[in-house]
């Protein structure tokens, strides 16, 4: 059995609770919740000379910002063409020209901060899982070039060994524009980052009130109380009932992750020659990639968020998945297994706004490592300037569940689920 173990963690000392910074009595800006969007937000505020504070539940960079995949991906969860039906075309350009920049943004702050993570544009690759998906690639190529003026290219089946060894696709699509990096090294390069602009952070400041009075929020953590002109919430998947109105927006769902042992330089480079973020076209997907030779293969293989029990569960599940896509992985150990907890929007849009005068950004679907990064430094501008009314992701509803038949305990992960591989099967 693999250790339950998250791997990045191994590659880097993450920020712990030895030495906890005392809450401060008052700050200009309060954010809630130490993963990338309240890091680069921190960063951002602390450098325009404000006085922020982070507040984090557990360790700084606990959450899903160091359990993640390390994908910095262009694109959104939901499909361009999708988008611009939803929106208009003017609004899906600029929230794809979003995407973009969110990727240069992390190579800005890697490059600026120094962060040790390897990041680097190795590229993503969208694999299709039947002939339709193929076929659905192929307008994709067209579609984004005319649309966005965004250039991805296809690689057909009889081409793939280049690309991947495996022959369970029928082709698939390469954007060059993606990046990867180590996700744990990148939060703790971002957490110092902050600190050195003089942000303080807080960890094991889990908030167990917030009231917002006539001009200032008085918050209640764990460890002391304190006063903020304005509040963040950046807390994800991990979002609670202190904040209920936000909580009864985002599902938390689980996503796990496998590690196998060491691989030698030969099979690294025959199971992914150019070391592609890679990911399938499945409503229920996995994603994968290599990472100093050790495959990383990740899915939502169980819904529920992480526990031992699901954690456990989903090794065997992305094993077994793992070893579909690459039956040269039959007899190499899985060395390690862990969970995180993404926040999904009910429309699976990412959301920043402002509730009972609070800003929030939220409902990164998966995409959160550049676009977490990206809307931290964006939000936080907007909120200097008073502006985040004309922020593009505030721009469309952000909707709860239908009649009102959530509160924030997600009871309906497992159908969700069966609703998804139904699709998968039917598709």
């Amino acid at each position: 059995m693999a250790n339950q173990q998250i791997y990045w963690h191994t590659t880097v000392q993450m920020p712990d609770d030895s030495n906890l910074t005392p809450i401060p009595a008052d700050v200009d800006f309060a954010i809630i919740g130490g993963g990338y969007t309240g890091l680069s937000a921190a960063r951002t505020l602390a450098q325009q000379g404000a006085k922020v504070v982070v507040l984090e539940a557990e360790t700084i960079g606990w959450g899903a910002s160091s359990r993640n995949g390390g994908m910095a991906l262009t694109g959104l969860k939901v499909g361009m063409a999708t988008i611009i039906k939803k929106y208009g075309r003017d609004l899906a350009k600029t929230l794809f020209q979003y995407s973009l920049d969110s990727v240069n943004t992390v190579e800005q702050i890697v490059k600026e901060e120094n962060i040790d993570c390897g990041f680097e544009r190795y590229g993503h690759l969208l694999t299709a899982n039947k002939p339709k998906h193929y076929e659905a690639l192929k307008d994709e190529v067209d579609f984004m070039a005319k649309e966005f003026n965004h250039k991805v290219r296809l690689v057909p089946a009889s081409e793939l060994q280049s690309e991947i060894g495996s022959n369970v696709y029928h082709g698939a699509l390469v954007d060059e524009v993606s990046g990867g990096l180590n996700p744990a090294q990148y939060v703790a390069g971002l957490a110092a980052a902050a600190e050195k602009a003089g942000a303080m952070l807080c960890a094991r400041a889990r908030v167990n009130r917030l009231e917002r009075g006539e001009k200032r929020f008085v918050i209640e953590t764990e460890r002391g109380s304190l006063s903020a002109k304005s509040v963040l919430v950046a807390t994800s998947g991990y979002t609670g009932n202190v904040t209920k109105k936000l909580q009864k927006k985002i599902i938390p769902i689980g996503s796990f992750i496998i590690a196998t042992e060491k691989l030698s330089d030969e099979l690294a480079n025959e199971l992914s020659p150019h070391n592609r973020m890679i990911f399938d076209y499945k409503h229920f997907l996995n994603y994968f990639r290599l990472w100093d030779n050790r495959m990383i293969f990740g899915g939502r293989a169980a819904f529920f968020p992480e526990n031992e029990k699901t954690i456990e569960q989903s090794a065997e599940i992305l094993r077994r998945e793992m070893v579909s896509v690459y039956p040269q992985l039959k007899d190499v150990n899985v060395e390690y297994a862990w969970g995180g907890t993404l926040d999904f929007a009910f429309d699976q849009m990412t959301h920043v706004g402002e509730v009972d005068g609070m800003f929030y950004s939220l409902g990164y679907a998966g995409h959160g490592v550049a676009m977490g990064t990206h809307l931290g430094k964006t939000v936080a501008e907007a909120m200097v300037k008073g502006n985040i009314k004309e922020h593009p992701f505030a721009q469309f509803y952000f909707p709860s569940a239908p009649m009102e038949l959530y509160n924030g305990s997600p009871w309906f992960l497992p159908f969700a689920g069966m609703w998804y591989k139904i699709l998968d099967w039917v598709e």
